[in-house]
């Protein structure tokens, strides 16, 4: 089953500190990607699936928010002039 990095943060009981320094990727970067704000480089995948125990292909990765609502101007929204 695919899951999402929170999902595995919870499950495991790992906090997002412990998962930076147990990836040795900057903790920043580790909660854009567990929000699914920021979709990891093939490298930093490796390395956050290594913590769990599990294979890239076990996570769910990429945004989760769809970009465009972000900042409240998705479909309909205010176009520039």
């Amino acid at each position: 089953m695919v899951k999402m990095v929170a999902e595995l943060c919870e499950e495991q009981q790992v906090t997002l500190a412990q998962l930076a320094e147990r990836s040795g990727l900057d903790e920043s970067r580790v909660a854009a990607i567990a929000l699914g704000r920021w979709t990891p480089a093939p490298d930093e995948r490796q390395k956050i699936a290594a913590v769990f125990n599990v294979t890239i292909k076990e996570i769910q990765w990429g945004h989760s928010t769809p970009v465009e609502h972000l900042y409240g101007h998705g479909p309909g929204g205010q176009t520039s002039r």
